[in-house]
C-alpha cells in the first residue's frame, strides 16, 4: 500500500499532468470501484446476515462510538466545517481489509470473524460516509439534498441497490458477481496510486493525525479490550478490526466531495504506521 502511495508521488513528480491523474480517480471511483463493490454486496445472502450476529452488534456498536464521538468534538472544537466532515469520515470508516486481515492473523488462525467484520462494516460504513461527505460539503444542506448527492456517488448507489437485492431474496449468479469483484479489486492499486499524487505533506497537522488517532482507533481499542477481553478468537478479531486505521475509502469521499483529502491521506499514511507498529509489538510481548 504504501510502496503504490509512494509510486504515485513519483510519478506525479515526473509527469507533471494532472489529467492523467483525474482520468485515474474517476476510472477507479465511477466504475471499478462500483463493480467491486456491487460484486462484494451482492454475493451474500441472508443466512450470511443471519449467521454474523455478534460480529455485527459490535460493528454497530464501534460506529457509534467512533462517529458520536467525533461529531460531539467538531460541535464542541472544530471550527473549520470541511475538516470537521473529513474528521467524521476519518474517524468512522476503517482499513478492516488491506490492513485488517494481515493483522488479525498475527493473533488468529482462522480470521473469518475478521473477515465477517470487514464485509458487515462495509455495507454500513458506505453509505453513511458517503452521507455525511456530501451533507458537509455542501454547505450542511437539507437531509433530502444531502441524501440525493450521496446517491449519485456510483459506488453508494451500488451498494444499496445490492444490499436491496439480498434483503428481497433476489441471487445475482456468481458469473457475473466474480468477474466484477475481479476487474473492481483494481480499484484499490488505482486509488493507492491517485493518492499518492495528490498527498502533501506540507498539508499535515499534528493536531488532525491525535483527532483522528483516538476516534478512529484508540477508543474503539479500549472499549473493545474493556468489553469482550478473554472471549477467544472473536475477540481478537473484532480488537483489530476496530482499531485500524482509516482506509483509502474514506479519502477517496473526501477526494471526491472536495473535503480535505491532502490532509486526510497524509494522516491516513502517518496512522497506518503507527497502528502497524503498535499491533506488532503487542503480539511481540505476547499479549
Amino acid at each position: 500500500m504504501l510502496a503504490l502511495i509512494g509510486l504515485g508521488y513519483v510519478l506525479k513528480h515526473i509527469i507533471g499532468s494532472e489529467r492523467l491523474f483525474r482520468g485515474i480517480s474517476v476510472l477507479s471511483t465511477q466504475v471499478l470501484l462500483t463493480l467491486f463493490v456491487f460484486g462484494n454486496v451482492a454475493s451474500k445472502n441472508l443466512e450470511y446476515l443471519v449467521s454474523i450476529k455478534t460480529v455485527f452488534i459490535y460493528v454497530v456498536l464501534i460506529i457509534v462510538l467512533s462517529l458520536g464521538l467525533s461529531y460531539l468534538y467538531t460541535i464542541l472544537f472544530v471550527r473549520d466545517e470541511r475538516w470537521a466532515g473529513a474528521l467524521m469520515i476519518l474517524s468512522t470508516y476503517p482499513n478492516t481489509a488491506a490492513m485488517g486481515f494481515p493483522i488479525a492473523s498475527l493473533f488468529m488462525g482462522d480470521i473469518t470473524p475478521a473477515i465477517l467484520y470487514s464485509t458487515t462494516n462495509s455495507l454500513i460504513v458506505l453509505p453513511l460516509a458517503t452521507f455525511i461527505a456530501a451533507h458537509y460539503s455542501s454547505g450542511k444542506a437539507s437531509v433530502r439534498k444531502s441524501l440525493l448527492k450521496a446517491l449519485k456517488f456510483p459506488p453508494t448507489a451500488a451498494n444499496l441497490l445490492a444490499l436491496a437485492l439480498v434483503l428481497a431474496g433476489i441471487r445475482i449468479p456468481s458469473w457475473f458477481t466474480g468477474p466484477a469483484r475481479w476487474v473492481g479489486w483494481w480499484s484499490i492499486p488505482l486509488l493507492l496510486i491517485y493518492f499518492g499524487s495528490i498527498i502533501n505533506l506540507h498539508e499535515f497537522r499534528p493536531r488532525h493525525l491525535a483527532e483522528v488517532g483516538i476516534f478512529r482507533s484508540v477508543a474503539p481499542f479500549l472499549f473493545v479490550l474493556l468489553t469482550l477481553h478473554g472471549t477467544g478468537g472473536v475477540y481478537y478479531a473484532i480488537l483489530v478490526e476496530a482499531s485500524m486505521p482509516p482506509a483509502i475509502m474514506a479519502n477517496v469521499l473526501l477526494a471526491h466531495y472536495r473535503l480535505r483529502a491532502e490532509e486526510g491521506i497524509g494522516v491516513t499514511v502517518v496512522l497506518t504506521l503507527i497502528v502497524l507498529a503498535f499491533f506488532t509489538v503487542l503480539k511481540a510481548v505476547g499479549l
